[in-house]
């Protein structure tokens, strides 16, 4: 079995592209062999298309739905939201520890710590403790900049045009 090094890559800017990177990242690595998990913070479960895919890729594939569904209502969290990040966290963090997959994906975590559901201090004690060989990528716009400065990759995605400036709304099987 070969031997690999684990990185920490993230995914942010204003731009489209953040989640659909990051899982064709996990597509590449279930190609390899890898088993994948995938954490999707604030997103409605079974709302966009990877989730029918991972149900095909299972079980080297999982995506796990963090939160509950909707809109976080006035941009002020109840403790609903507060609890179930942090159970999704958990559940994330004891993947990354526990080494249940090769490649963890933080989809929006940067959503959950805009609102303080998830804190900067928690995502960097992950770091610290994650095992040397899990990858770990993180998706979201507005990364904390102590969080950008731990990774080893960052890439951002601007925004340039976007179809839904020309009135164009989100596809099935494109946008979700």
């Amino acid at each position: 079995m070969e031997t690999r090094s684990g990185l920490i890559q993230i995914y942010t800017g204003d731009g489209k592209g953040k989640t659909t990177a990051a899982l064709g990242l996990a597509l590449r690595a279930l190609g390899r062999g890898w088993r994948v998990k995938v954490f999707q913070f604030m997103k409605a479960p079974q709302s966009s298309g990877e989730h029918f895919s991972a149900a095909r890729l299972a079980p080297e594939l999982e995506i796990v739905p963090v939160g509950r569904r909707g809109f976080i209502r006035d941009g002020r969290p109840e403790s609903e939201d507060i609890r179930l990040a942090q159970e999704g966290f958990d559940q994330a963090r004891r993947a990354v520890l526990d080494r249940q997959a090769d490649l963890v994906i933080l989809d929006e975590l940067a959503v959950a710590l805009y609102f303080k559901l998830v804190s900067v201090e928690q995502v960097l004690e992950l770091f610290r403790h994650r095992p040397a060989e899990v990858e770990l990528v993180i998706t979201g716009r507005g990364i904390p900049e102590e969080i950008l400065a731990q990774a080893d990759l960052v890439t951002e995605m601007r925004a340039v045009k976007h179809p839904y400036q020309a009135g164009i709304l989100a596809r099935q099987g494109i946008e979700f």
